[in-house]
């Protein structure tokens, strides 16, 4: 029996492996099965392409292939990258700034460290989902060792000046890490350039499969490890490396390198179509910077309805009323919140997160939908 077709408007919560990378890796799933650290020359003969691999996923954000550490995902890379700094660098202090509309990876990381005796400042954001530099530069204080500042906001695509917090960071002596997740592959990212010190993302954001991620650690920057038992990777991260995974995301970064500005045009067209035919709906509004923020991302709050509802009767559509990692609790976006919204308008909202495989029938679809479930008259709330 085959799957009923679905238009899919959630890129931002997965993606699907893009053809090209499930044929680059499957040579690694059947043949090329050897474990890359075996002495043998099967085994190093996949060494050999696990660092071709490493160095070309390293050359897409522009930082050397030894400061790249493979992992199983991005909430692992953002445990290893914070949990990390805060045992290395805790004799210069015990304090860490994130901010009120980060990932819960990195919420909740800092939550636990908060238990460990460290302080965290949580900082808070404008209503445009943007932080204020000047703000920020007071809370910056002498025992302050990391600032950890998403780039691209999963719900609102909101896109923080990262060069600029980067550089207050670096003034006072802290550190500065990035949950790029969802800027990697859909952006131009130069590492050295925007003076990040640590970079997490995951491959299941940029068309690659699920359980492969990566850490950028830049060199001299100091880590405890959190997973030990072999000394993989500089010790930083123990466990056999995840061959195929890791060819499949060198693939996506290939592929993103090549298309990202065809990608951007495509997709801007279709997000701009979706966003103004919906804001012609009464109470309708963008959560969210609209100057600052991602090409693929639209949050809209249609005011007094239930979104909850809204997707339940979206049969076979796929959108999102927030992160997919949160979505089984039944409780306001924080991120929205954060923003200042209220509980009902959090409720009320919808994430459309749009990718390369989208067309523009996926995009009348919806709008219809929604104008239908819009005319009906039916009370959400």
């Amino acid at each position: 029996m085959a799957l009923e077709k679905i238009t899919y408007l959630d890129y931002n919560a997965t993606t699907p492996s893009d053809s090209r990378v499930l044929k680059a890796m499957m040579p690694y799933l059947k043949e090329n099965f050897a474990n890359s650290s075996s002495t043998h020359h099967f085994g190093q003969s996949i060494n050999e392409k696990v660092k071709e691999a490493r160095e070309q996923i390293a050359n897409f954000i522009n930082a050397e292939s030894n400061e790249l550490i493979f992992t199983s995902g991005a909430t692992e890379a953002i445990n290893i990258a914070i949990k990390g700094v805060a045992e290395s660098y805790f004799n210069k202090g015990k304090h860490i700034i994130t901010v009120l509309t980060e990932h819960k990876a990195v919420l909740d990381t800092c939550k636990d460290l908060e238990r460990r005796g460290f302080e965290v400042t949580y900082f808070t954001v404008q209503p445009n989902g943007l932080i204020d530099l000047a703000e920020l530069q007071k809370a910056i204080r002498t025992d302050t060792i990391l600032i950890s500042v998403m780039y691209v906001n999963n719900e609102t695509g909101v896109i923080q000046p990262i060069k600029g917090i980067a550089k207050l960071a670096h003034e006072k002596g802290a550190l500065f890490m990035t949950d790029a997740t969802q800027a990697v592959g859909k952006i131009e990212i130069d590492v050295n350039d925007l003076g990040i010190d640590l970079l997490s993302f995951s491959g299941h954001k940029i068309y690659a499969p699920k359980g492969i991620g990566a850490l950028y650690v830049r060199n001299k920057t100091k880590l405890s490890p959190q997973i030990h038992g072999g000394g993989h990777e500089q010790g930083l991260r123990s466990g056999t490396l995840n061959v195929p995974g890791i060819i499949a995301l060198a693939k996506a970064c290939e592929i993103a390198s090549e298309e990202m500005a065809l990608n951007q045009r495509s997709i801007s067209i279709l997000i701009d179509k979706l966003e103004t035919e919906l804001l012609k709906l009464p109470n309708t509004s963008i959560n969210g910077s609209s100057e600052n923020r991602i090409y693929n991302t639209t949050n809209i709050c249609f005011k007094e309805q239930d979104a909850n509802v809204l997707i339940g009767r979206m049969k076979n559509i796929a959108v999102s009323n927030g992160s997919a990692c949160s979505s089984a609790v039944v409780e306001p976006s924080h991120v929205l919140k954060a923003m200042g919204l209220s509980d009902g308008d959090a409720f009320a909202s919808l994430r459309f997160s749009l990718g390369k495989f989208n067309t523009i029938e996926d995009i009348e679809t919806v709008i219809k939908k929604i104008k239908e479930l819009n005319q009906s008259s039916f009370n959400y709330a």
